[in-house]
């Protein structure tokens, strides 16, 4: 990714702070979100990969300098700075695939300022777009119950980024498989996909084309079946086309992609079945979403796999996740300070220091809280642990000591260099899906979820309330 993503009031801040000689300034960045898309209770973490690449190629080519220098903007030793420039600061992330929760700070910065503020806009266009397709991917798989889903959404995705990495999201998501075969290549896939209504126009009537696709491909034939009727032609043609080949066949079925689906799945479902088939899977489409497929479950739709495409890759409820970025401490004589941004909203007043955060689970291994704690805070778990609601303190909640274990979340993922592991898509997709089952049931409804409370430790929210008070 080029040096020049970025927004331009970076470039410019970045040489007023050569020009004040401050480049060598230390300090702490935070990047968190607000809230949770569409009112869920959790969001699920997805892009690190892509941002650490991002980190590890940041630099500036001749021609980005000769661009720069062609606005008039900058000076020559501004720009002499920018032909050598590196990112030699250090992250802290949480896993990628993590369940996160608004408020805690889910990747911190810790740079001089003038490489914060270059790399703001590439962190928050990276995570936010895979985090809200991985989170609108984990709502749609929680809707349909344990039954695959697909990624459907090539051609509906804005450009060729967001199709490809929106892909890798939502297989981090939950999603089965995709259609985009690039995005299958790459991210260590295998390609899903039946055939289009073309495939029966092209030929000379419904049950030839159902015949002749079942020839090429018995291991694995999907037939599509609402070309002309779905009842009237294109299911009965396809139960012919089943008998012909029976005992050649592998995985085998139908697709529907209009119509009522809800009757229409549990009409084919009760044909297939008298047909000697019960075995035959029903594939649905047809902009799909997880509201949907949820009514689709409470009607008794037979449904066996969802292809979800335009809603999921799009995330067509919610067009931004709404991750930002603050500076919660800079570099004084006296070493790093706090700093904090005030509003009139109070959900846009910052947390400020340099900071952590632990996740507290259950003695049943359920994760019950967040705590966001200052960096060289300890907690003594032999100890009860007490936790309020920093917006109504007086709302508190104790676990009791040796009934609960902590994780700290944050771990360090690069320090001038890689220092994360890189994993395949599929092993993150699998991480995602342990921690998802870390959370209650309840808070995992499509509709009033649970909320999941972050926690301040009695120290940051001291703090914080000092800074506020002096400002």
């Amino acid at each position: 990714m080029n040096a020049l993503f970025t927004d331009f009031y970076e470039l410019t801040m970045m040489q007023g702070f050569f020009n004040q000689n401050r480049q060598n300034e230390i300090t702490v960045f935070d990047m968190f979100y607000r809230e949770n898309p569409d009112k869920g209770s959790f969001s699920v973490y997805a892009g690190l990969e892509q941002f650490i690449d991002y980190l590890e190629n940041l630099s500036f080519s001749s021609s980005d300098i000769n661009y720069l220098r062609q606005q008039g903007k900058f000076s020559e030793s501004f720009l002499t700075y920018l032909s050598t420039f590196k990112f030699t600061g250090t992250v802290f992330s949480v896993p990628e695939g993590s369940v996160i929760f608004p408020g805690t700070p889910i990747v911190k910065v810790i740079a001089n300022i003038m490489e914060a503020h270059l790399i703001e806009g590439a962190l928050l266009n990276i995570i936010g777009h895979q985090s809200l397709i991985a989170t609108k991917t984990a709502k749609i798989v929680a809707a349909a119950d344990d039954r695959p889903v697909v990624e459907f959404g090539l051609r509906r995705a804005q450009g060729f980024t967001a199709a490809h990495l929106g892909a890798r999201a939502a297989i981090i998501g939950g999603a089965a498989g995709t259609s985009n075969v690039l995005a299958a290549y790459e991210f260590g896939m295998k390609p899903i996909g039946t055939h289009s209504h073309s495939w029966v126009m092209a030929h000379t009537d419904e049950l030839t084309a159902f015949r002749e696709y079942t020839r090429a491909y018995p291991e694995n034939c999907i037939l599509l079946v609402d070309t002309y009727s779905t009842l009237k032609s294109g299911l009965p043609n396809a139960i012919k086309v089943f008998n012909e080949f029976k005992g050649q066949l592998g995985t085998f079925g139908i697709r529907l992609d209009s119509g009522d689906i809800a009757y229409t799945s549990k009409v084919a479902r009760k044909l297939l079945d008298e047909a000697g088939f019960p075995d035959a899977k029903i594939v649905v489409s047809n902009d799909l979403d997880e509201n949907i497929i949820r009514d689709l479950s409470i009607q008794g739709a037979c449904i066996d796999m969802y292809g979800v495409g335009t809603k999921l890759i799009t995330a067509s409820t919610r067009a931004y996740f709404g991750n930002v970025y603050k500076m919660a401490a800079k570099q004084t004589p006296q070493g790093l300070a706090p700093v904090i941004k005030l509003s009139d909203s109070t959900e846009k007043i910052n947390n400020p220091g340099n900071k952590t955060f632990y996740r507290i689970y259950d003695k049943l291994g359920f994760a019950n809280a967040d705590l966001i704690t200052l960096e060289e805070e300890a907690i003594d778990q032999s100890r009860d642990l007490t936790l309020f609601d920093p917006k109504e303190p007086w709302k508190k909640k104790t676990f009791k000591a040796n009934e609960y274990t902590l994780r700290q979340m944050l771990i360090k993922i690069y320090e001038g260099r890689r220092l994360y592991q890189k994993r395949e898509t599929t092993e993150i997709a699998e991480y995602a899906k342990k921690e998802k089952a870390s959370l209650w049931p309840e808070m995992q409804r499509l509709l009033n979820p649970h909320i999941y409370h972050v926690n301040l430790s009695p120290n940051l929210y001291e703090l914080k309330s000092k800074l506020i008070s002096n400002e």
